[in-house]
């Protein structure tokens, strides 16, 4: 998979590529990370990305010719040398559709995934209507800028591909990924500070474990996000088992 990363501040990413999951994907070669500075598409010599905005209002707006220039230049640059032609070109925007799981799973089939950072008070609509393909925001809230965004896209998509991870299984029971909370998780010892493991993980009856597990993930995420349960398809049984625990309080 290749990453093309569009931003003014490339730098903020030395550190997170350099290191942990990133690191060891890049390393592996199972992904190919590039980091791009729009101010290098532009053409006056203070590398202007930004303007006031029509109309008026407090801040600035990121400029449309700099930044299709660079994400045309490098799709382009893409196509010719691995034939992958339009991939996603992603705006991380307040504005965007929630990221998701399951957003998360499609972009991870892609071969090639293009972020673009927004910043100031926001872009010029014109790069949102005729150059992203879709926009996405991490949570519903304002950060300064699309640079931590783009990394927590790129990390939850890049641990999804084949081989990253040092498990096959390790991200099929996450939070999320089954549409629930994940059960919790204990290892040794089995006793500290007086806390004990529970038994039915000591037990090595996997079926009792499985049942425990989802018992705990269906608690768990009736307690701390039942509006996740009217997606998570449970059983009429399960369903049952959740009635009875909103009921209990």
């Amino acid at each position: 998979m290749r990453i093309e990363i569009f931003t003014i501040f490339p730098e903020m990413f030395d550190s997170p590529l350099a290191s942990g999951i990133f690191r060891r994907a890049i390393d592996a070669g199972l992904v190919k990370i590039s980091v791009h500075n729009i101010r290098d598409y532009t053409h006056d010599r203070h590398h202007t990305v930004d303007d006031y905005p029509y109309g008026g209002g407090a801040g600035m707006v990121f400029k449309p010719e700099p930044v299709f220039e660079a994400v045309e230049t490098v799709r382009t640059q893409v196509e010719e040398s691995d034939g992958i032609k339009a991939p996603p070109i992603v705006l991380l925007t307040p504005q965007g559709s929630l990221l998701s799981q399951e957003i998360v799973e499609q972009l991870s089939r892609e071969p090639c995934l293009m972020l673009i950072c927004g910043h100031y008070e926001g872009v010029d609509e014109r790069i949102a209507e005729h150059l992203a393909s879709t926009a996405i925001s991490i949570g519903d809230y304002v950060m300064s800028g699309g640079e931590i965004p783009a990394m927590v896209v790129a990390d939850a998509v890049i641990r999804l591909i084949p081989g990253v991870l040092g498990s096959a299984e390790s991200p099929l029971d996450e939070s999320h990924t089954t549409g629930l909370l994940e059960y919790p998780q204990y290892t040794r010892p089995p006793e500290y500070r007086g806390w004990a493991v529970p038994e039915v993980l000591l037990s090595g009856n996997h079926a009792l474990i499985a049942k425990w597990r989802r018992d705990q993930s269906l608690t768990r995420t009736a307690k701390r996000r039942p509006d996740m349960l009217e997606r998570a398809g449970l059983t009429a049984k399960e369903r049952e088992f959740v009635r009875q625990l909103q009921e209990s309080g």
